[in-house]
Order: structure tokens, then C-alpha cells, then sequence
């Protein structure tokens, strides 16, 4: 068996990203969710709730990482969110490596990965997908979230490489500023491009 060629999902807030993961997953592509996998670690008897406890104190309860708390103690602060991403960030690298292993036998995978360039991720994966959209359609769905605010957003896209230089650096982009039905459209031609670039016609 050859190791699978490595699809980097990426995409700036509110581009349609984990629509577009769905899709993948759908059509039966192995999907690695980081944010997911992040929200098991910190959740009910997650693994890194100790040690996030242990580096900021109270942020965490019986439930969990408390967002929130833990929130304010980052936002706008580098040297937090550097001790936040140490511990993070390793413990996110050994989920992605076992499932590859799990999915060793695949043409291909998909890791849903949201700061692919701004973290250095794109050095290790074979393709890039960006998901985009028009800008004014992006900040309509981000001011619609609870809780966001014109500043939030702002600073969200400060620490985010802008979405005309992910385009530029993408192997291919899907278009999130349509339908449903033509951005799947989209998504199913890029999965039938790739098996057919791999040799691959069989189900996965």
C-alpha cells in the first residue's frame, strides 16, 4: 500500500469550509477534522483539559475547556496563545498521523485544516483546496454568528493570510458564493479529477 496523496483543505472564516468538508466526506473521502478533533481534547475528559487547567487556572470545569474564560486569557495576548498552541498543537499532530495510518490504503485524504498557511501545515500536504467567496457574502455569514462583532471579525482576519493570497497559492478552489448544489457539483468533479490523475476509478 502507498501512503495517500494529502488534500489540504483551507479557507478564511465564513468561507463555507466545513460545507465543503461535509461534501467530502459525503462522497466517502476520509475527512480529518482539526477543529473537531480539538473540541474531543478539550471537551468532558479531554485529554489536554489538565494541562490547559494547570497553564491557565480556572479556565476549565467539569465540562471541559471553557471557552470563554479560556478566550479572554488569549485574545489579543501572542505570548497566551503561544502557550495555548504548545500544547495544542502537538497533541492535534499525533491524532493527524494515526489517522493516516488508519487510512493508509486511500488514493486520497482530506485534512480540514483552517490555518493551513498561517501555522506552516501546507509544507505537508500534497494539494491545496481553498474555499472562497466574495467577500461582502464572507461578512454577512460572520456578523450572523452569536456573539461576533465588527471588531472580532476584524481581528479574525488580521491573523488570517488574506483570501486573495490563499487563492494564489492553491492548487485548486472551490467557490462557496453559489448554490449548495453547484459548489457539490464543484467538489464532486474535483474527486473525480483526482482518482482519475491517480489511476484510481474504485470506490474508496
Amino acid at each position: 500500500m502507498t501512503k495517500p496523496l494529502i488534500i489540504g483543505l483551507t479557507g478564511s472564516i465564513g468561507m463555507g469550509k466545513s460545507t465543503v468538508a461535509a461534501m467530502f466526506e459525503a462522497a466517502g473521502i476520509p475527512v480529518f477534522d482539526a477543529d473537531a478533533e480539538v473540541w474531543k481534547l478539550q471537551g468532558p475528559g479531554g485529554e489536554l483539559v489538565p494541562a490547559i487547567e494547570a497553564e491557565f487556572p480556572g479556565s476549565t470545569d467539569e465540562t471541559g475547556v471553557l471557552r470563554d474564560v479560556l478566550g479572554k486569557e488569549v485574545f489579543g495576548d501572542k505570548d497566551a496563545l503561544a502557550r495555548l498552541e504548545g500544547i495544542v498543537h502537538p497533541a492535534v499532530a499525533r491524532k493527524r498521523e494515526a489517522f493516516l495510518i488508519e487510512h493508509f490504503g486511500a488514493p486520497f485524504v482530506v485534512f480540514d485544516i483552517p490555518l493551513l498557511f498561517e501555522k506552516g501545515g501546507h509544507e505537508s500536504v500534497d494539494r491545496i483546496v481553498v474555499v472562497s467567496a466574495p467577500a461582502d457574502v464572507q461578512r454577512v455569514r460572520v456578523l450572523a454568528r452569536p456573539g461576533m462583532t465588527p471588531e472580532k471579525f476584524a481581528h479574525i482576519l488580521s491573523l488570517q493570510t488574506p483570501d486573495a493570497e490563499k487563492r494564489m497559492r492553491a492548487h485548486h478552489i472551490i467557490d462557496t458564493g453559489q448554490s449548495l448544489a453547484e459548489t457539490e457539483e464543484e467538489v464532486l468533479a474535483l474527486i473525480a479529477r483526482l482518482r482519475a490523475e491517480l489511476g484510481s476509478q474504485d470506490p474508496l
